[in-house]
This record gives structure tokens, C-alpha cells and sequence, in this order.
């Protein structure tokens, strides 16, 4: 098996510090020594820290398994709730301790680096594209309500599971998963009264 490279290797260190520690607490030093090089390596592969920042939204928007949310062989449903789930089940193997890194980098730093602002709200755009495409064919197979409008659901579906994170990271709880399922996926995406025959 191939070693991977030395860029590879600080882009994936910053991954973990970025998402453990934040944008503003992990810094080049620290990735370094997380990555095993030495600290004048990483600028020869990053012109900034906001550079290395922005591979690493780029690496993590990759890692959210949104193409799994087009998958027509699946129904609808069962595509949100698996995505929802694995996005739940990971922050339980971390101990409800990381959030999501777009979360996390868009309340730290996209109020100062227009940069990031950017590719922040490029990943949660591509993120709710997928979500509402799921939707669609939800409500076009009949799943959901006609009256369910899928584009203003999925931005609702990002803000409400953004909310639990940080309930879920405060509490070091799943409740807020349960109630998020709960709510999406016994109330609000429910097929809707039909006319008697």
C-alpha cells in the first residue's frame, strides 16, 4: 500500500485538528506536528492557513455522502433517513464532540474571510440541492405531501439538523437526534389525507 503524500497527509491532519479544535484554536504549528512534518512544509503547499482551510471544506463536503441522496434504486424516505443517520452515527463514534465543520467554520470565521464564507455556503448549497432532489421524488412517489415544497424543506432539514448538533455537543446527547427524527420523519415528511374514492 502506497504512504500518501506529504500533502495529503497535512491536509488530513488539518481535517482532524480543524474539526476537533476549530478554525481559530488549530493552528499551522499544531497540524504540523499532527501531520509529522515540519512546520515549513505545510507552506510550501499552502500559501495560508485560509488556503489549507479551504482543501479542507472541499475534502470534507466529499466525505458527506451526498450522492447516496440521488440513489433512484432507493426510495426516497429511506435515502434521507440513511444520510441523516450516518451523519448521526458518526457523531456518536466522536462522543457528540465535532459538529459539523461547516457548521463549526461558518459561526467562527465567515464573518472574516470571504473566502471561506464562500466555499461554506457552496458546500450547504450543494447539501440542500441534494436533500430537496430526494425530496422531489418523495413527494412525486406519493411518500410525502404534495404540499411539502422540497426546496424550502431541505433548507429547513439543514437548519433544523445544524440546531441539533449543537444541542447534541452541549448535552453530549442524542436526544436532539431523536426528537430531529422524530419530528422530520413521523410528523413532517408523512404522505398527505387523501380524497376518499
Amino acid at each position: 500500500m502506497a504512504r500518501r503524500s506529504m500533502r495529503e497527509e497535512i491536509v488530513n491532519a488539518a481535517v482532524d485538528r480543524f474539526h476537533t479544535h476549530g478554525y481559530n484554536a488549530a493552528g499551522i504549528k499544531d497540524i504540523a506536528e499532527a501531520a509529522g512534518v515540519p512546520k515549513g512544509s505545510v507552506y510550501n503547499h499552502f500559501e495560508s492557513k485560509e488556503a489549507l482551510a479551504l482543501v479542507v471544506l472541499e475534502l470534507y463536503g466529499e466525505t458527506r455522502r451526498l450522492g447516496e441522496l440521488s440513489d433512484r434504486s432507493v426510495e426516497p424516505l429511506v435515502r434521507l433517513r440513511r444520510h441523516f443517520e450516518f451523519l448521526r452515527d458518526e457523531q456518536e463514534q466522536y462522543g457528540f464532540t465535532r459538529g459539523c465543520l461547516l457548521g463549526n467554520f461558518g459561526a467562527e470565521v465567515a464573518d472574516h474571510s470571504m473566502a471561506l464564507r464562500g466555499k461554506i455556503h457552496e458546500g450547504f448549497d450543494q447539501w440542500s440541492h441534494a436533500l430537496a432532489g430526494a425530496l422531489r421524488d418523495a413527494v412525486m412517489t406519493g411518500d410525502v405531501d404534495s404540499t411539502v415544497d422540497p426546496d424550502t424543506t431541505a433548507i429547513f432539514l439543514l437548519s433544523s439538523w445544524e440546531g441539533a448538533l449543537v444541542a447534541a455537543r452541549s448535552s453530549r446527547s442524542a436526544k436532539p437526534f431523536d426528537a430531529f427524527f422524530s419530528s422530520v420523519f413521523d410528523r413532517l415528511l408523512v404522505p398527505g389525507l387523501r380524497e376518499p374514492a
